[in-house]
């Protein structure tokens, strides 16, 4: 039988149910990009939330990018097996998701779903290259999704198209606006994605529009933490065995979660605290932490990792070397890191218990995707920092280095890079033992490596380790800057 409304808890499954009726709750946030992540995290925060007290909070999940999860999750009345993999694997169901949008008449349901008077939060989860934004702030007019709706704004498929009609069409009605809410990991999500709604709107619609979304829309900034997986037939196997049910929706997860979500909500919220969440005035400090310490080494680890034959990050844990060269990225990142509340030993140390657990199938090659847009922020960042302060930029010339060896040379697989072309143009006449002319290729990318490390020592220590990867092989660089 297939997990449904219908289904209950069975005898001799340790799953543990929703303490609530699902159906008893109405919809109050709309979420952009219900992929795994979005499952694991906000819709599990959202169903802790609900039973823990009233409220109508359930998701009405929309999938951008095809209908693989609607045709899961819809025939489950919006259900699904959530594992958490420590030492045993623990599930739960989650019913906080009231059904999932797909399709070719996507925008007309998502539009009428965001003008109920009930949905008071729109939430997104789309990975930086989905939103079409400009870190410099605004919105990409060259993004297919942006130029496409500011050609036809008022049938929007894109995410700042949807939000921009979506604001219209309540201020229209006279309802009031819906919070805005990035769940992605992109610092100052808040922020960007504020500036390109309304440079959106203000493209699209007009001044007044633009105006006020600046004077009256919430956008909260959130930090975000929880390594999950693909799922694979084995996630499926192990809901089956924990709830007595097929689950084609299963996802599986780590035990550790944390979200650090600035409290703007004009239009109410979920009491997400009630599920671990915590509320600040500013999330800044604990995003620079998360994405200097955890996603930093987390870079230097999947482009070092996979081209030494390591599939997944515990593999990468296992190798001493490798691991040393983890737990010194933290340091050295954490050195970069304003005062925070927080013992930052203590933080890495729960770092590497979560990159070693052979539990989660966290492959390297899905960490490596995205480099050009992950580096300014998780590398360049605490680079430019460890110069200024006079502290060593070995680990992040390191991490440097053996992104440019990957970019190089992936061993038949894909690169997953939204700038792909724009690196193949710049090595294709680049000799491929040259570590110089190499750093130089992709250091002239525009807007990638700041002035400040395209030159000078972290320069010089990035083409030597480069030269290393290239003349003795990933596997005897790690070893030799190991020590």
């Amino acid at each position: 039988m297939r997990l449904s409304s219908k289904a209950g808890p069975l005898d001799g499954h340790p799953a543990r149910w929703p303490g609530y009726v699902p159906e008893e709750r109405k919809t109050g946030i709309v979420h952009l990009g219900l992929g795994a992540f979005a499952r694991a995290h906000i819709a599990a925060y959202t169903d802790g939330a609900m039973a823990a007290g009233r409220g109508d909070w359930r998701i009405l999940g929309v999938s951008l990018r095809g209908e693989d999860v609607a045709n899961a999750l819809n025939p489950q009345d919006g259900r699904y097996t959530l594992i958490e993999r420590g030492e045993t694997p623990d599930a739960r169901i989650v019913g906080a998701i009231a059904g999932v949008v797909a399709g070719g008449d996507l925008g007309p349901r998502v539009l009428s779903a965001m003008t109920e008077a009930s949905c008071r939060i729109v939430s997104i989860t789309v990975t930086e290259k989905g939103y079409g934004l400009l870190r410099s702030g605004g919105c990409d007019e060259c993004h297919p999704a942006v130029a496409a709706d500011l050609l036809s704004p008022a049938a929007p498929r894109g995410v700042l198209g949807l939000i921009a009609q979506g604001l219209a069409l309540r201020f229209a009605g006279g309802l009031p606006p819906f919070t805005v809410l990035s769940c992605d990991n992109l610092p100052e999500n808040g922020t960007l994605l504020r500036a390109a709604v309304i440079d959106f709107a203000r493209r699209a619609h007009g001044p007044a529009l633009a105006e006020r979304i600046a004077g009256e829309v919430a956008f909260p900034s959130t930090m975000v933490d929880r390594i999950t997986p693909a799922a694979t037939a084995r996630t499926r196997a192990d809901a089956a065995a924990l709830t007595g049910y097929e689950d084609e929706a299963a996802i599986e997860t780590e035990p550790f979660s944390q979200w650090v979500i600035e409290d703007r909500f004009p239009a109410g919220r979920p009491a997400w605290e009630e599920a671990g969440a915590l509320f600040v005035p500013d999330v800044a400090p604990y995003e620079k932490m998360k994405l200097r310490m955890l996603n930093g080494s987390h870079s230097m680890l999947a482009y070092a990792g996979f081209l030494s034959g390591k599939t997944y990050v515990c593999d990468v844990m296992a190798d001493g070397a490798l691991a040393a060269l983890v737990r010194r990225h933290m340091t050295a990142a954490a050195a970069t890191l304003p005062d925070i509340a927080m013992d930052l030993a203590a933080y890495a140390d729960r770092l590497c218990a979560r990159f070693a657990n052979p539990a989660i199938a966290h492959e390297t090659r899905q960490i490596a995707m995205d480099g050009t847009q992950k580096l300014p922020q998780r590398i360049f960042a605490p680079a430019l920092e460890a110069l200024a302060r006079g502290n060593d930029v070995a680990p992040f010339a390191f991490a440097t280095a053996a992104w440019m060896r990957y970019v190089l040379d992936r061993g038949g697989h894909p690169l997953n890079d939204p700038r792909e072309k724009e690196l193949a143009a710049a090595l294709a006449d680049t000799p491929r033992e040259d570590a110089a002319a190499i750093f130089s290729a992709l250091a002239a990318l525009p807007d990638f490596l700041p002035e400040g490390l395209s030159h000078g020592a972290f320069a010089e220590a990035t083409i030597l380790r480069l030269g290393r990867m290239l003349s003795l092989g990933m596997e005897k660089a790690i070893r030799a800057e190991a020590g």
